[in-house]
């Protein structure tokens, strides 16, 4: 996967701690993350687990969006998820193909 703006969702367990964010480079921040190259809270509670993604033209929309998902209910982040990754599976191996 090339650079691309994207927003992402992380987790330590189905139905656990969320995390929303946002980059230009997907495979590389997730990768970080995993690493706990990241001082922030999802090295604090451990989640490396990307279950949701949305790829972006560029930056402002994704920041927008990013913007748009942590403003919703944990309720409406769990639905975004369950719709696309039913099994909550890690992404992270589909992004580096």
């Amino acid at each position: 996967m090339d650079k691309q703006p994207a927003v992402y969702i992380l987790t330590n367990k189905p139905n656990g701690t969320l995390y929303t964010g946002v980059t230009s480079n997907l495979p590389q921040r997730i990768w970080q993350h995993k690493h706990k190259l990241v001082n922030c809270f999802s090295a604090k509670y451990n989640l490396t687990k990307l279950v949701y993604f949305e790829l972006h033209t560029d930056m402002y929309q994704a920041i927008t969006r990013e913007k748009q998902i942590k403003a919703g209910s944990r309720k409406a982040k769990m639905k975004l998820i369950t719709k696309a990754n039913p099994e909550w599976r890690d992404l992270y191996t589909d992004i580096c193909r």
